[in-house]
């Protein structure tokens, strides 16, 4: 089955997207949104369309090289009759679970980096608590307005970056060497240990101010922001920028999702069909990858985040 759809992954997920998003479960989910509603199925008919959709973005954000925090907030936040804090919270979990597991296999390989992480986690994770406690106390619309224009932010991010494997470092700035931002790891592709070091540091450290808040605030996860920074900004190697950014989110989601706990903005019956769905999405996204192309799964990814991010602006707005 897996090898079937890995010949044909393209056409597949587009058939399943269609599927999901006009089938009469999405109906009724958009019908229950738009009137608040949704009492008329039974208990456990939400969680399993819940179930479905997020094994299909599970799917999707592998294969787009995403993070299936950043597609899970807008997403079932505009299609499923759940509150905007109780989708946030879930939402911060479920980027936490997904960044958990892979967290300690990259320190095992040496392609995360204790120095590089622990100063950007710091910072991010303390204001992604501010930015938790600051979603929580704004009114729904008012986030939901701020989340519509994040996420068309991300689309459009996503559309213009480029990342380098290797940037090009030929000074390492003062706060960089006074932080330890330097090191190396083994290229298994080359069998060499590939040198690296930080330049612009204070500007990345100030980005990931912003970064924090908003992954706080939304419940985003920061995947779609801590790449490119780390990577673009900071000039680290793109393997060591990806490895390191599952763990950093490992120690900024859960700073913020302790709020959301806290404020009781988490219930099981969402989160847990949502880590599972996604979770085992993520397993069969990662068996068809070798056969994807990753190109075109990209578009239809920032196609999907043009399309809810208005959505979020619209429902925002009263429209």
């Amino acid at each position: 089955m897996i090898h079937w759809m890995s010949r044909r992954v393209t056409p597949i997920f587009l058939w399943l997207s269609i599927m999901l998003f006009t089938s009469p479960a999405y109906a009724a989910a958009e019908s229950a949104a738009a009137s608040g509603g949704g009492a008329e199925w039974p208990w456990w008919y939400w969680p399993l369309v819940l179930f479905v959709f997020c094994f299909v973005l599970g799917v999707l954000a592998v294969l787009a090289g995403v993070g299936g925090g950043v597609l899970y907030v807008p997403l079932v936040s505009a299609f499923f009759p759940f509150h905007l804090d109780f989708v946030r919270g879930a939402g911060l979990f479920v980027a936490l679970a997904g960044a958990l597991m892979a967290g300690p296999g990259l320190l095992r390989r040496g392609l995360a980096n204790l120095r590089l992480a622990l100063p950007v986690a710091l910072i991010a994770s303390a204001c992604a608590i501010a930015g938790a406690f600051v979603g929580l106390t704004l009114p729904v619309s008012i986030v939901q307005i701020l989340l519509g224009l994040t996420i068309l932010f991300i689309a459009i991010l996503l559309a213009a970056s480029k990342n380098v494997e290797y940037p090009v470092v030929k000074k390492q700035d003062a706060i960089g060497l006074a932080l330890g931002m330097h090191g190396g790891y083994l290229e298994e592709t080359t069998g060499k240990v590939q040198e690296w070091k930080t330049h612009r540091t204070w500007v990345g450290l100030l980005i990931f101010v912003l970064i924090g808040f908003v992954a706080g605030m939304f419940g985003l996860g920061a995947g779609w922001a801590n790449v490119p920074v780390l990577n673009l900004v900071m000039g680290a190697p793109l393997k060591l920028s990806v490895a390191t950014s599952k763990f950093l989110l490992s120690i900024t989601d859960t700073s913020a999702a302790w709020v959301y706990l806290n404020k009781g903005a988490l219930i099981p019956l969402i989160a847990i069909p949502s880590i599972v769905g996604l979770m085992l999405g993520s397993l069969v996204g990662v068996k068809i990858l070798a056969r994807a192309k990753p190109k075109a799964i990209r578009y239809i990814v920032i196609a999907v985040l043009l399309f809810a991010g208005g959505k979020a602006l619209m429902k925002g707005l009263g429209m």
